[in-house]
């Protein structure tokens, strides 16, 4: 990533009034998503704004903990004066990292075993993670449901479409295929553990090689040692 992504300025609008965000990487845009900052996407260009029908006070508030929190993932924000701060809220790993460490998992498994364990943690069917998420539509639903504005129960039955139809296909499939890996017991013909020693001053990079395994060693037929040369003739 370079660094220029990880610059983002972040101020009060002259024009229209409004608290925005302007660059960033990923890690940034989430950062803000989570200060309560909300996404705008245009034909050119994306940046973020603060909700409409805030207070001064509220957007502060809400822009100073963007500014402590974004410096202290090391991202160079150049903030307006009145939201400018020297602290440095302490960042935690969100959620979504613990469900991303599946995808590691998978790219470092050699065996379907291994596979079908990672994709466990989604499909079970108590306290998976796709289970968990059609729980938070389901009660994201019923809030819509009667929170008052015309739009709102159109929206709630659209959140149980996707919680039944759509989710329940996903889940569907992916248990399918995790009880497929479970059966199987199969070492992945273009994977291999590795198998180098480390040394005890030395720190492991990895326990598994996801990698080919090296080519195999051509057959040839052995090949003599060349003759020692003739001795030279006596000199006269």
């Amino acid at each position: 990533m370079a660094l220029a992504d990880r610059f983002l300025t972040l101020g009060r609008d002259v024009h229209s009034g409004e608290v925005l965000a302007r660059g960033g990487d990923p890690e940034a845009h989430s950062i803000l998503q989570r200060s309560g900052f909300v996404p705008v996407v245009r034909l050119h260009e994306t940046y973020h704004r603060l909700p409409v029908g805030l207070d001064e006070a509220e957007e502060k508030r809400l822009a100073t903990r963007a500014v402590a929190r974004l410096r202290a993932v090391k991202c160079g924000v150049d903030a307006d004066d009145a939201f400018d701060t020297e602290t440095r809220e302490p960042h935690y790993l969100p959620l979504g990292s613990s469900v991303a460490h599946l995808a590691e998992r998978i790219r470092d498994a050699t065996t379907s075993d291994e596979v079908a364990d990672a994709l466990t943690e989604l499909t079970a069917s108590h306290d998976g993670v796709l289970i968990a998420l059609g729980e938070v539509l389901a009660a994201t639903a019923a809030f819509y449901q009667d929170l008052g504005q015309p739009p709102d129960p159109h929206t709630a039955k659209r959140l149980q479409y996707l919680a039944e139809h759509r989710l329940a296909v996903l889940w569907s499939d992916l248990a399918h295929m995790r009880n497929d890996l479970a059966d199987r017991h199969q070492d992945h013909p273009q994977r291999r553990a590795s198998t180098a020693e480390v040394g005890p001053d030395e720190r492991e990079a990895s326990a598994i090689c996801a990698c080919p395994p090296p080519p195999p060693r051509l057959t040839t037929s052995p090949v003599a040692a060349p003759a020692a040369p003739a001795p030279a003739p006596p000199r006269r």
